[in-house]
């Protein structure tokens, strides 16, 4: 029985650890992404100034009076380059 209890509890810990090493691995990699995302968007705008909405397959993004609105990133997206998906009639 003791071993039993003791099993559990050594890989009940073993999970958290794993949990929190990934959050906070995920935590580090979003902090430095949003200023290389913000930079990515202001560089495509600037290069696709008819474009209207665009994604990069994790946010998908609309551009309101000049500034893009974007969705938070799904969940478990393998972000991809930027395109555009719709553009102003000329």
């Amino acid at each position: 029985m003791r071993y039993a209890v003791r099993k559990f509890a050594l890989s009940f810990a073993f999970a958290v650890a794993s949990a929190v090493a990934a959050l906070s691995a995920e935590v580090g990699a979003a902090t430095g992404t949003n200023q290389t995302q913000d930079d990515s968007l202001k560089e495509f705008m600037g290069a696709n100034p008819d474009c209207l909405e665009f994604n990069d397959q994790c946010s998908f993004c609309a551009v309101v009076n000049g500034a893009a609105e974007c969705s938070t990133p799904q969940i478990a997206c393998v972000k991809q380059k930027i395109r555009c998906t719709k553009r102003a009639d000329k």
